[in-house]
């Protein structure tokens, strides 16, 4: 997997963010991707880009909580390139409410729909095709699928279980060539909570954090560090110091890492 040339690699989430620059930089290493979200106009710059990085692509408007929408997904990619070498699950959505104030509670319904199912139904459809290449499936999770974080409640539950699911086929994969990697990014600076939903189930459109500004991560540093673990086809990782030291908090002392965790959340508010 070191060598990405002439590899087919779906991006789910492909129109922005972390997939937008991911697609990019396999491009830019040889690869044909398949570009997947649901935004048509989007996905057609990205796909320039990345015919302007050298590799190939082809767009496809995909709604990953719609699994038959996820099935032409994978068939128009074995279509375009003859088989599916690498799956990156990164399609999502988050939220920005307290749990108290939520008025539509179907908010949960459609994170778990897009964040987890999203995944589950793209990884279904891929696997036979990743099997027969020893291919590799890449989870772009969060922190948060690891630690509960106030405001997040219904976009923890979508990454924890994300992390069930993509643990538990981990070891039923074994012995098949293919694998898992899951990708626990933290704060990194995209636009993706532009279209964090609210409490009324709606996007907010201006989230209170703009991950543009502060200490975050840019979001080179973060593709690099995905590339590396795909190239390594590394099991799990959490990409920043703070992380690790809170998962080791999380262990030896919980209550310590909610109220640093609290704290955090506020800050960033301010």
């Amino acid at each position: 997997m070191r060598g990405m040339q002439g590899k087919t690699v779906i991006v789910t989430g492909a129109s922005m963010g972390i997939g937008e620059e991911l697609a990019v930089a396999l491009a830019a290493k040889g690869a044909n991707l398949v570009l997947a979200a649901r935004g048509e106009e989007a996905l057609q710059r990205v796909k320039q880009r990345c015919e302007a990085a050298g590799g190939q692509a082809v767009a496809i408007v995909t709604d990953v909580g719609d699994p038959e929408a996820c099935k032409r997904m994978v068939e128009r990619a074995v279509e375009a390139f003859g088989g599916v070498d690498v799956l990156v699950n990164n399609a999502g959505v988050s939220m920005d409410a307290r749990f108290e104030d939520v008025t539509d509670l179907g908010l949960f319904e459609r994170l778990m729909r897009i964040n987890y199912l999203g995944s589950v139904y793209s990884t279904h459809y891929a696997l036979p095709h990743l099997k027969a290449r020893r291919g590799l499936v890449v989870a772009v999770s969060s922190l948060t699928g690891k630690t509960g974080v106030p405001t997040r409640t219904g976009y923890a539950a979508s990454k924890h279980a994300m992390h069930g699911f993509f643990d538990s086929l981990r070891v039923e994969l074994m012995g098949t060539g293919v694998d898992v990697t899951v990708v626990c990014p933290g704060f990194v600076a995209t636009n993706v909570r532009a279209n964090a939903l609210g409490s009324d189930g709606r996007p907010l459109q201006q989230s209170k954090h703009d991950e543009s500004e502060g200490n975050n991560m840019d979001v080179g540093t973060c593709v690099a560090i995905i590339l590396r673990a795909m190239e390594h086809r590394e099991r799990e990782v959490v990409m920043t110091t703070k992380g690790k030291v809170g998962q080791v908090l999380k262990l030896f002392a919980p209550k310590l890492l909610d109220r640093i965790t609290r704290k955090t959340m506020q800050d960033r508010q301010r």
